[in-house]
C-alpha cells in the first residue's frame, strides 16, 4: 500500500503537505472545495499504482480485453465507491475526523458526473464496477460531456431545464492522455482508384477533422488491484484544420460536440449533431483500440481473438463499419476476411421493443457526414441482401431485414448482421425480440441471439448506500456476501425470525427518517415516516404509467372527500422523473403531479392520509437515499413494453415490494420471490398483443362505465386541480383520442385493487418484514457480478486476470 494511506497519521501528513503545495495555503484557511480535490487527488493517485500494474500485467500476458461502448456511463459519486473498494475508508474518515473536517461534507462536494440519462447509462456503471471486481479486463468507452443531461427545477409547478455543470469543480478523477489523441473525420469527399496490388485504394479528403483527446478514469475494483478504465473523449480543435477567416465557426463545430448528453433532435442540426457524436467516440475509441493492439502483438491478425467490443444499444453501432474501414483501408485487408474479424469482436445488446426507439438514420445524413461509411454500409446490405436470397433462400425476407431502406439506414439491422451476438436485457424481452420485433433475424440466426438479465452492483445499491441494512444482513447471515452477493441467499433460511423482523423494521424506519429529512430540507414537505412509502423513480415516459399512478391518487383524494367514513392507510406517494426537454406530453404529467400534490398536501383533513411528493433532478445520488427507504417500488409500464429496469432491482435488493405489471425484470423476480411476495396486477404481454392484433380495445366504454374512472378523467378538464382548463388537455386527448395506447385504463381497476391489498398486508408488520427478507435474499440473482460472468463466458470468451 502506498505510504498515504498506510494508517491515519501518514494520511494527515500527507494531505496537509498537498494543500500547501497545490493551494499555497495551510489546512486552516483552505476552502473545503480544496480540500474534496486534494482528496480526490490522493485517492486517484493511491489507485494508479494498480492502474499502472493491470495494464503491464494485461499487456505482458496478452489477455484478451473487452471495451464496453456506450453512450452514458452514470457513474454516480466516486469518491466514497472508490474509497470503499480500495479498503481505505476508515483511515480516511478517521484522519479527516483528526484534522475537523467531516467526510460526509467532502463527499458531498463532489457532482454526478453528467456522463448520461437514465437506466442505460446506470447499467453500464454497474458493469464496470463488476467487471473490475471479477479481475475483468473490461473497459468504459464514452463522450466526455461538457454538461449533463439537464439540472431539473420546478417552477410554477412545471419542469424548467437549467445546466448541469458537474464539471465546475473539475473532475478528480481523470488523467488527459493527449499522446493517445486521434483525428476524426468528417463530411468531405472520398476518391478511389485501383492500387498496384489490384485493390482499391481509398482517399477521404474531410470537410471537417475535429482532434479527440482521451480523459481516462480509472475504475477500481473491490478488495482487488485490478483497475480498469474508463475512457472520455473530448473534442479540439485539430492542427491546421481551418484557416483564420472561419476559425470562429469551426470552434463552435468543435466544441458542441462534447457539449451536451443528447442534443435535441427534434431539428437537423440536432439530429446531425447527435450522428456526429456517435462517429466521434467511436471512430477515437476503435483507432485507440487498433494501436494499443498493434503495440502488443505487432499484427492484426489475431485482433479477434484478443478483442472483444459490447455496443451497449444502436448509438455505437458505426462501431462496425468503422472497424471495416480501418481494416480495408489502412491495413488492406480482403473484404471477406475484415467482415468475418469485425462479426466476431462485435456484440449487440438491444434495450428497446419499442419500433420508434430503434434508430433509423436518413440515407443523406449518413451520406454528407460519412461518405467512407456511408459507402460501407451499402457495401454491407448489397452482400447481405446477396445472402439472403442465395445462401439462405430467403428473399422473401429482404424488404423487412434490409439495412437501408426507405431512404433509412436502419441501425439496429447493422448491429444484428455485423456482429456475433445479439442480447436481450431480460427473459421476456428476449422472448418478444425472438418472437416479435427480429423474429425474421431470428430465423436466420437463430444462434446469435441470447439473453442476458440486468443486474446492479450490490456495492453501490447495498454495501455503500445503505450501511444500516449491511451491518444488520452481517449479524445475520455474516460478512460472505459483501463479496460474493449469491450468499444473500442464505437470508431465506432467517426470514421467519420475528427478531430478524422486527430488527429490518427499525432498519427501514431509519432509512425513511434520513429521506423524510431530506424532503423537508429539499422540499419543506412533512412526511409521515410510519406511513407506507410508495416509490415510483425513472425516467418520465408515457409507457411507464406515471400517468396511471396519479390518476390513483386523484381518485383516492375524491373518494375520501365524498365519503368521509373512507380513509385510506397513511401513505406517502414520492415521484423522482426527468422528461425529455421536447417531450410535451411528460412534462405535463410533472405539472399534473404537482397540481394534484398541492391539494391533497394543503387539505387538512386529507394530508393527515397521504402526501404527495415529487423529488426534482432525479439522478444516482437521490436514488441512494430514496431506494433504500421505499416500502413500495411502482415497476407499472404496459406489458411488453420496459426491456428489464434495474431500478426494480435496486428496491429489491433493500428490501422493497414490487407493485407492478408482468413486465421486464419483474417477469424474473416475481419467479424468485413467488406471487405470494409480490404485488402483481394488470394485462399481460400476450394479453396486450391480442388486444392489439384484434383491435378490441375501447376507451370510451371504459370511460363510461366505470364511475370512478369517469370522475377522475373529468377533473383533467374542469378546472378541479388547475384554473386552467388546458393545463392537462394534452393528457386528456392522448387518453380519450387516441384511445389510450399504454392501456392505462384497461389496467385502472387491477392496479387500484392492487394498492388496497398492499394496504392491508402492510398492517401486518411480520409478514411484512417477512416478504420484505425474502426479496432481499433472492435479489443475489440480480447482481451485476453475474449478469457480467454471463456476458465473459458465453459471449466474450473473457478470463479473470491474474495480478502477481
Amino acid at each position: 500500500m502506498a505510504n498515504e494511506f498506510k494508517n491515519k497519521d501518514e494520511f494527515i501528513k500527507e494531505f496537509k503537505k498537498r494543500i500547501i503545495r497545490h493551494f499555497g495555503c495551510s489546512i486552516e484557511r483552505a476552502h473545503i472545495t480544496e480540500k474534496y480535490m486534494i482528496l480526490g487527488e490522493m485517492v486517484r493517485d493511491h489507485a494508479s499504482e494498480n492502474w499502472n500494474l493491470t495494464k503491464d500485467v494485461i499487456s505482458e500476458k496478452q489477455e484478451k480485453q473487452m471495451y464496453y461502448f456506450s453512450m452514458e456511463f452514470l457513474m454516480g459519486r466516486l469518491l466514497t465507491n472508490n474509497l470503499m473498494n480500495l479498503g481505505i475508508y476508515d483511515i480516511v474518515k478517521e484522519g479527516l475526523d483528526e484534522l475537523g473536517i467531516d467526510i460526509n461534507d467532502l463527499e458531498e462536494m463532489e457532482s454526478d458526473a453528467g456522463l448520461g440519462n437514465g437506466g442505460l447509462g446506470r447499467l453500464a456503471a454497474c458493469f464496470l464496477d463488476s467487471l473490475a471486481s471479477l479481475n475483468l479486463a473490461g473497459h468504459g468507452n464514452c463522450i466526455r460531456y461538457e454538461y449533463g443531461l439537464f439540472k431539473q427545477k420546478i417552477e410554477h409547478n412545471e419542469q424548467v431545464e437549467v445546466p448541469d455543470k458537474w464539471l465546475s469543480l473539475g473532475n478528480v478523477w481523470e488523467v488527459r492522455k493527449p499522446k493517445h489523441s486521434v483525428d476524426v473525420k468528417f463530411g468531405g469527399r472520398v476518391e478511389m482508384w485501383m492500387g498496384e496490388d489490384g485493390k482499391a485504394v481509398v482517399n477521404h479528403i474531410p470537410s471537417l477533422v475535429v482532434r479527440a483527446v482521451p480523459y481516462d478514469m480509472p475504475i477500481i475494483g473491490q478488495n482487488t488491484a485490478t483497475t480498469n478504465t474508463l475512457r472520455l473523449w473530448s473534442a479540439e480543435v485539430a492542427d491546421d484544420a481551418c484557416d483564420a477567416s472561419s476559425l470562429n465557426e469551426y470552434v463552435n463545430e468543435v466544441r458542441e460536440i462534447c457539449r451536451n448528453v443528447y442534443p435535441d433532435d427534434s431539428t437537423e442540426h440536432g439530429k446531425l449533431l447527435r450522428l456526429k457524436q456517435q462517429y466521434f467516440f467511436v471512430s477515437a475509441g476503435i483507432y485507440n483500440i487498433i494501436e494499443s493492439h498493434l503495440r502488443t502483438y505487432g499484427s492484426l491478425d489475431n485482433f479477434a481473438d484478443k478483442v472483444a467490443i459490447q455496443l451497449n444499444d444502436t448509438h455505437p453501432v458505426l462501431c462496425i463499419p468503422e472497424l471495416m474501414r480501418i481494416l480495408l483501408d489502412e491495413y488492406r485487408f480482403e473484404w471477406d476476411d475484415a467482415w468475418e474479424m469485425t462479426k466476431k469482436t462485435m456484440a449487440y445488446t438491444n434495450h428497446t421493443v419499442l419500433s420508434e426507439a430503434l434508430e433509423k438514420w436518413p440515407v443523406q445524413y449518413v451520406r454528407e457526414l460519412l461518405p467512407r461509411i456511408y459507402m460501407i454500409i451499402e457495401e454491407i446490405d448489397n452482400r447481405f441482401k446477396y445472402h439472403l436470397s442465395h445462401d439462405f433462400g430467403r428473399p422473401d425476407l429482404i424488404d423487412s431485414c434490409a439495412i437501408i431502406k426507405e431512404g433509412q439506414v436502419h441501425m439496429a439491422h447493422l448491429a444484428i448482421v455485423g456482429s456475433h451476438s445479439v442480447n436481450g436485457v431480460a427473459a421476456l424481452h428476449t422472448r418478444i425480440l425472438k418472437e416479435d420485433v427480429m423474429k425474421s433475424f431470428y430465423e436466420l440466426y437463430p444462434e446469435k441471439f441470447n439473453n442476458k438479465t440486468n443486474g446492479i452492483t450490490h456495492r453501490r445499491w447495498l454495501l455503500h448506500s445503505n450501511p444500516q441494512l449491511t451491518d444488520l444482513l452481517e449479524k445475520t447471515i455474516g460478512p460472505q456476501f459483501k463479496t460474493n452477493p449469491d450468499k444473500l441467499t442464505d437470508l431465506m433460511q432467517y426470514v421467519d425470525d420475528e427478531k430478524l423482523q422486527t430488527q429490518f423494521m427499525e432498519v427501514k424506519l431509519e432509512r425513511k427518517k434520513i429521506l423524510a429529512d431530506y424532503i423537508k430540507k429539499t422540499l419543506n414537505i412533512e412526511v409521515d415516516i410510519h406511513s407506507i412509502f410508495d416509490v415510483q423513480a425513472k425516467r418520465l415516459h408515457a409507457y411507464k404509467r406515471q400517468l396511471l399512478n396519479i390518476l390513483n391518487i386523484m381518485d383516492l383524494y375524491f373518494r375520501m372527500k365524498n365519503d368521509p367514513n373512507y380513509r385510506i392507510y397513511p401513505r406517502t406517494f414520492i415521484f423522482a422523473a426527468k422528461a425529455a426537454p421536447s417531450y410535451t406530453f411528460a412534462k405535463e404529467v410533472i405539472k399534473l403531479i404537482h397540481c394534484v400534490a398541492d391539494k391533497v398536501n394543503n387539505d387538512p383533513e386529507i394530508s393527515k392520509y397521504m402526501k404527495v411528493v415529487f423529488i426534482p433532478n432525479y439522478g444516482v445520488s437521490i436514488a441512494e437515499i430514496l431506494m433504500n427507504a421505499a416500502d413500495v417500488s411502482e415497476q407499472i409500464s404496459t406489458a411488453g413494453k420496459e426491456a428489464s429496469g434495474t431500478g426494480n432491482m435496486k428496491f429489491m435488493m433493500n428490501g422493497a415490494i414490487t407493485l407492478g405489471t408482468m413486465d421486464g425484470a419483474n417477469v424474473e423476480i416475481v419467479e424468485r420471490v413467488g406471487f405470494e411476495n409480490a404485488e402483481i396486477f394488470g394485462l399481460r404481454a400476450d394479453d396486450v398483443a391480442l388486444i392489439r392484433r384484434e383491435n378490441s380495445y375501447d376507451v370510451w366504454r371504459k370511460y363510461h362505465e366505470n364511475a370512478n374512472i369517469h370522475r377522475i378523467i373529468d377533473a383533467l378538464t374542469d378546472g378541479t386541480f388547475s384554473s386552467n382548463p388546458n393545463d392537462f388537455k394534452l393528457i386528456y386527448n392522448e387518453l380519450m383520442f387516441k384511445n389510450d395506447e399504454y392501456l392505462l385504463l384497461a389496467d385502472y381497476d387491477a392496479y387500484a385493487h392492487a394498492r388496497t391489498n398492499i394496504e392491508r398486508r402492510y398492517q401486518d408488520k411480520r409478514g411484512w418484514a417477512k416478504m420484505c427478507l425474502i426479496n432481499i435474499a433472492q435479489s443475489a440473482f440480480f447482481s451485476s457480478d453475474r449478469t457480467i460472468r454471463q456476458y465473459a463466458e458465453e459471449i466474450w470468451n473473457l478470463k479473470a486476470v491474474e495480478l502477481d
